[in-house]
């Protein structure tokens, strides 16, 4: 009367050698190099060179490669482009720290500086904005 089941059940749990899984560690160095490759398409657009190099530096040394440096603009306002940057650099900052790592951790942290100092207004005479 009825055709017997041929094929596995769709609501058998898969074996999991089928799925690539990655240590909490890795996922976290994915989400930390992508948090900072955002940042740096920021940081280039508002011409922060030596700012975007250090990012650079960062998300090679997280993804084993250079990353690809930020050529379109947005045509964003300063303070707009200066907002989303500190956003990006706290998200950056907490997965740093949740990962321990300090390198990263700092730079986030001297980005949210900056981009806070460049949000207040006109540095003190001598001092650059955003040049960390």
């Amino acid at each position: 009367m009825y055709e017997p089941i041929r094929s596995p059940s769709v609501h058998t749990p898969a074996d999991d050698a089928d799925f690539p899984h990655r240590s909490r560690e890795e996922e976290l160095d994915i989400q930390l190099a992508g948090h900072l490759a955002a940042l740096l398409a920021v940081t280039d657009e508002l011409g922060l060179t030596a700012a975007g190099d250090r990012i650079a530096e960062q998300v090679a040394r997280l993804r084993g490669g250079p990353p690809a440096r930020h050529a379109g603009l947005t045509d964003a306002a300063p303070a707009e482009l200066h907002r989303r940057a500190h956003a990006l650099a706290g998200r950056a900052l907490l997965v740093a720290a949740s990962r321990a790592d300090t390198t990263a951790a700092i730079l986030s942290a001297e980005r949210m500086d900056a981009h806070t100092a460049a949000l207040a207004g006109p540095a003190p005479s001598g001092q650059l904005v955003g040049a960390h």
